[in-house]
C-alpha cells in the first residue's frame, strides 16, 4: 500500500460569489421606501499552507478534487450574503506548486507559508449598492462571479541540510538510523528504502537534518529505477554525502566506479555542481571492506574529496563524520544571504492602456478581451433588460464602442466579449447609450409609480410609445 507520495495533480475549485438582491423596502404607511437589496457573499478561496506535521501528499493522491464553499446571495433589508468558507489544504514543507505546463507558481518553504491556488468569486452588488443620483431605484442586481477552477501539480522536495546518496544497499538507511533517531526499514536486499527518510542530528551546538535518497542506479536521471522519483529531494540540500559500499558482493562494482556512476547521474539531473561533497566508505567492520577502503582512499583524496571510513553496524567513525557534516552545514548557513523584507513592486499602467483589446478575427467577428468587460458580462443577468442596459452603459463609458468603430465595426456586425469557449455574442449597433435607454427605464423603478393603478400606468406607457411612433412616421428628411 502506498504510504508516501511526493507528486500529485490537484484539481481545485474556489467558491462562486453569491448573487446580489434586487429588493424594495416596504413597511406600513411606507410601502415603497427605496432599494434595500444586499450584496452577495464572496466565494471561498482554496489556500495551500505549509504544515510541519504533514510529511506526504498522500491525502491528495486519494482525493485530488477539492472545492471551497460558495457565497450566499444577498437578501432584502440590506442583508448581505455570508461569505464562503476558505478551504485550507495542509502541505509538507518544501512543496512546489506548478501549473500543467510545468511553470512554477509557488515554492512553499517554512511553516505557515501559504499560496492561494484558486481565488473565490466576487459577490454581486445588490440594488441598494447600485443606487445613485441618476439611478435612484435600480430594478436589478449584479450576479456573483464564478470562482477559479484550476489544475495544479504539487511536488515535494525534502527540506534537509544533508543528503545521503549512493547505490541500493550501500548502507544509507543504517547510517541515518545511527546518526539520528530515525527508524527506517533496513534489510539486505536492494531497494529496501522506497521513501526518503529524514532524521535530525545534533553535533555540538549545531543541529541539522539529514535525509537518505532511495537507491540510485545508472540511468536514474532518465527515469530508470526509483532515482527520477526521488532525485528532486536532493535539490534543497546543502551538503551531499556519497555512501560507498566497501563490502559489496557484486564483482563488477567497486567504490570508485560507484562514485563515478552516481556523480554522472547527479550531473545529468543538473543544478548540484556547487554543493560540497563528502565520501563515506561504509562497512569497514568487514575485513575485506576495511582492506578495500584503505586501497581506494588515496585515490579519492587525490580527487579532492574528504573521506571518512565508518561502520554503521559497529558504530565506528560516526562522531568524526557528524561533526564534519555540522561544520559544512554551518558554513552553508552562514554563506546563505539573509532574507530581505518583502518588497512591494508597483508597476503603473501605461497612459494609453485602456484595460481591454478589440481584435477582428478571420470570420469577421470582433472580439473584446479585458478583465473589466469580461467581469461585467459575467455579472449581468441577461433576462433583465435594465441590467443589460446598465452593462451597455458601462461598456460605453469604458470606451468599447469607440474602439469598435476604430477597428472597422459597423452596425449588425457580430461582437463577442470573452474567451472563445465562454463568450457572449451579440449583434452590435452604434450608439450603445441610446440603445441601452430603449431597453429599460434605468432612472427609476416601475414599482415606485404607486400613485397610479397598474392598468393606468400600462395605458400611459403605451400612449407614449404610440406618440413616439407617430412622430417617427411623420418625419420627412430634408
Amino acid at each position: 500500500m502506498t504510504t508516501f507520495v511526493d507528486r500529485v495533480e490537484l484539481h481545485v475549485a474556489a467558491g462562486n460569489g453569491g448573487h446580489g438582491c434586487a429588493s424594495v423596502h416596504r413597511e406600513k404607511f411606507k410601502p415603497l421606501g427605496g432599494p434595500d437589496g444586499g450584496n452577495g457573499g464572496r466565494g471561498g478561496d482554496v489556500i495551500l499552507t505549509v504544515d510541519q506535521s504533514v510529511t506526504t501528499l498522500l491525502d491528495y493522491h486519494h482525493s485530488p478534487h477539492r472545492k471551497a464553499t460558495n457565497g450566499k446571495p444577498g437578501e432584502g433589508g440590506n442583508r448581505f450574503g455570508k461569505d464562503g468558507q476558505d478551504l485550507v489544504l495542509a502541505v509538507p514543507d518544501g512543496t512546489v506548486v506548478l501549473d500543467k505546463a510545468g511553470n512554477v507558481l509557488a515554492d512553499l518553504v517554512g511553516h505557515g507559508t501559504s499560496f492561494v491556488a484558486a481565488q473565490g468569486g466576487r459577490g454581486g452588488l445588490g440594488n441598494a449598492a447600485l443606487a445613485s443620483a441618476r439611478r435612484k431605484a435600480p430594478g436589478f442586481a449584479l450576479l456573483g462571479e464564478p470562482g477559479d477552477v484550476r489544475d495544479v501539480v504539487l511536488e515535494l522536495k525534502t527540506v534537509a541540510d544533508v543528503a545521503l546518496v549512493g547505490y541500493p544497499s550501500a548502507g544509507k538507511s543504517s547510517l541515518i538510523s545511527v546518526l539520528s533517531a530515525a527508524k527506517p526499514k533496513i534489510a539486505d536486499y536492494p531497494f529496501t528504502t522506497l521513501v526518503p527518510n529524514l532524521g535530525v542530528v545534533t553535533a555540538g551546538s549545531t543541529v541539522y537534518t539529514i535525509a537518505d535518497v532511495p537507491g540510485l542506479i545508472p540511468g536514474a536521471s532518465q527515469g530508470k529505477g526509483l532515482g527520477l522519483e526521488f532525485l528532486r529531494h536532493v535539490e534543497r540540500c546543502s551538503v551531499l554525502v556519497h555512501v560507498l559500499d566497501t563490502a559489496t558482493l557484486e564483482s563488477d562494482r567497486d567504490p570508485v566506479s560507484d562514485l563515478d556512476v552516481i556523480e554522472e547521474e547527479l550531473r545529468q539531473y543538473g543544478g548540484l555542481d556547487n554543493r560540497p561533497r563528502i565520501v563515506v566508505l561504509n562497512k569497514i567492520d568487514v575485513p575485506d571492506g576495511k582492506d578495500l577502503a584503505d586501497m581506494v582512499r588515496p585515490d579519492l583524496e587525490a580527487r579532492g574529496y574528504r573521506v571518512f571510513e565508518v561502520s554503521a553496524v559497529a558504530h565506528m567513525g560516526l562522531k568524526e563524520l557528524s561533526y564534519a557534516l555540522a561544520e559544512l552545514v554551518a558554513q552553508a548557513r552562514a554563506a546563505k544571504p539573509k532574507e530581505e523584507a518583502t518588497r512591494i513592486v508597483i508597476r503603473p499602467k501605461a497612459v494609453d492602456d485602456t484595460g481591454f483589446t478589440v481584435t477582428r478575427e478571420a470570420d469577421g467577428l470582433f472580439r473584446v478581451r479585458g478583465e473589466k468587460p469580461e467581469r461585467w458580462v459575467r455579472q449581468t443577468d441577461f433576462n433583465n433588460d435594465e441590467a443589460v442596459g446598465y452593462l451597455a452603459d458601462r461598456l460605453n463609458r469604458l470606451g468599447v464602442e469607440e474602439e469598435l468603430v476604430k477597428a472597422g465595426a459597423r452596425g449588425g456586425d457580430g461582437v463577442a466579449i470573452g474567451p472563445e469557449e465562454n463568450a457572449v455574442v451579440f449583434d452590435w449597433e452604434p450608439s450603445l447609450t441610446a440603445g441601452a435607454e430603449m431597453l429599460g427605464r434605468r432612472g427609476e423603478d416601475h414599482r415606485f409609480e404607486g400613485a397610479r393603478p397598474a392598468a393606468q400606468r400600462r395605458k400611459d406607457r403605451q400612449a407614449e410609445r404610440d406618440e413616439a411612433q407617430r412622430e417617427f412616421d411623420d418625419f420627412e428628411p430634408f
